[in-house]
Formats: C-alpha cells, structure tokens, sequence
C-alpha cells in the first residue's frame, strides 16, 4: 500500500530564479517559466497547493519569435462593448508594450483557475536588463 504525503503550504519554501530572455525562443522561455511558477521541478509537486518558486525574467524585448510570428501572430482582447474586439499583432505589441509578449505566453501556460492567478503573481518581467529583485538574490537558470 502506498503511503500519501500531504503537502501544506507553510511547509513550502520559495526560491528566486532569474532568466534573461534575450535572443531564447518566446515557446521554450515560456514553459521553463510556467513549469518553475507551478512547481513541477521539485520532487514534492502537489497540484493543488502554490508550490512554485518566484521568477524575474530580464530582457523581455530581445525575446526571439522564430518563422513570421512578428507579423502574423495576433493577440486578441475584447472591451465588452458590441463590437469591441480588438487585435494587435507581435511586432506592435512588442513595441508598444514588450514584456506583454512573455506574460500572456505565461499565463496562457499556468492553469485557469484561482491557483493559476496566484503562482502568476510570482512571474516579474522586465524589458531591460535592469530589475528590482537583486535583494532576493536569485539564481540564474539558462534557457537550453
């Protein structure tokens, strides 16, 4: 008979990673990303509980979109008035706004519930090289 271990969020230790996102695929970036935030590298994964860790994600800018994604991507949101959906492609998105790009990848990565809110409140990007988490001291992951 197999034994269940129960695992309680207070038992849960948070570390700081950092992934510079600089000339790495947006596809490859985004579920290193989303796999940390959920915590499906540690051995005591439990799906239910907040066991990810925190990410910054520097260099947001220089994300690389392979094939035509620059032009022929596009995001669509809706303002809730008749008529109201509007679209944007990649290469104006990523100008107007370039850590947008690595955040919906994300977040379209974690699940869609109120646990998938909160591990998405861990991810910080940044579309520079500079962040304000030095005084977590985090680790530096490479994108392979």
């Amino acid at each position: 008979m197999r034994q269940t271990t129960i695992i309680r969020k207070e038992l849960v230790d948070k570390k700081w990673y950092i992934v510079d996102a600089a000339n790495v695929p947006l596809g490859r970036l985004s579920t290193l990303v989303a796999s940390i935030l959920r915590g499906k590298n540690k051995p005591t994964f439990t799906p239910n509980v907040d066991m990810g860790d925190n990410v910054v994600v520097i260099n947001a800018k220089h994300v690389l979109l392979t094939a035509k994604k620059e032009e022929n991507k596009i995001y669509y949101h809706h303002t809730g008035y008749p008529g109201g959906l509007k679209q944007i492609n990649a290469a104006d998105l990523r100008a107007k706004k370039p850590e947008a790009l690595v955040e919906k990848a994300v977040r379209g990565m974690l699940p869609h519930t109120k646990l998938g809110r909160k591990q998405f409140k861990n991810l910080f990007v940044y579309a520079g090289a500079e962040h304000k988490q030095e005084a977590q001291k985090p680790e530096k992951i490479e994108v392979k």
